[in-house]
C-alpha cells in the first residue's frame, strides 16, 4: 500500500468506546512494549493488508491462471521470510493470522525475546538511542520488521557501551 504524505497509514476503530476492545489494547500495548495505541493500529492495519491481499489472491485462484499463482507464491514468501508463516502454510492459513503475529517480528519485540534487554520498553530504548544493530548496522526504528534470516544478527551495535558485558544495564544472564 502505497502512503501519500497526508495518509496516516493505519485505521482507527470504529467505535471509539468499547470496554473490551480498550482493554485487549492495553494488554498488548503492555506485552509488546508499545508507546501509543496507534503502533498498535498500525500493526493492525498491516494485518488487514496481509488478509485481503490473501483474499483477492484466493479469489483470483478460481481461474487458476499462471500469474495468479505465481503472483501467491511471492506474497507467501514475502510472508515466510518475514516468518509471520510457516514454510508449509497456504494463502488460507494468512486470514488465520492474529496481530500478535506481527508484533512478533518487530525489531523490539526480537530485541526483547533474544535477551538483549530486561523489558520491552528497555528494549525500545536501546534501540531508539542507537545501541542495536542488524548485521553491525546501527538501527534506530523499534517498529522495523525483522526477517528470519536477520534475526540472528540482531545484536548490540559494536561502539555502544551495552556491548560491554559489564555494563550495568545488560539484560540479566546475557553473554
Amino acid at each position: 500500500m502505497a502512503l501519500g504524505s497526508n495518509t496516516k497509514g493505519y485505521e482507527t476503530p470504529n467505535h471509539p468506546y468499547q470496554g473490551e476492545r480498550i482493554a485487549e489494547e492495553a494488554t498488548l500495548l503492555g506485552r509488546y512494549g508499545l508507546e501509543s495505541k496507534e503502533e498498535l493500529w498500525r500493526a493492525q492495519s498491516e494485518l488487514r493488508s496481509y488478509r485481503r491481499e490473501a483474499r483477492r489472491l484466493i479469489g483470483q485462484s478460481q481461474g487458476q491462471g499462471e500469474d495468479v499463482s505465481n503472483e501467491a507464491n511471492q506474497f507467501l514468501a514475502r510472508l515466510q521470510r518475514l516468518d509471520v508463516l510457516a514454510d508449509a502454510d497456504e494463502l488460507d492459513d494468512v486470514l488465520e493470522l492474529g496481530v500478535t503475529d506481527v508484533l512478533e517480528r518487530r525489531l523490539q519485540t526480537v530485541a526483547y525475546r533474544k535477551g538483549l534487554a530486561n523489558s520491552p520498553k528497555q528494549a525500545r530504548q536501546f534501540i531508539s538511542h542507537g545501541h542495536v544493530a542488524i548485521s553491525g548496522q546501527r538501527v534506530t526504528v523499534p517498529s522495523r520488521q525483522v526477517e528470519a534470516s536477520e534475526e540472528s544478527e540482531v545484536e548490540f551495535y559494536e561502539t555502544s557501551p551495552l556491548a560491554d558485558d559489564l555494563h550495568p544495564e545488560r539484560a540479566e544472564g546475557q553473554e
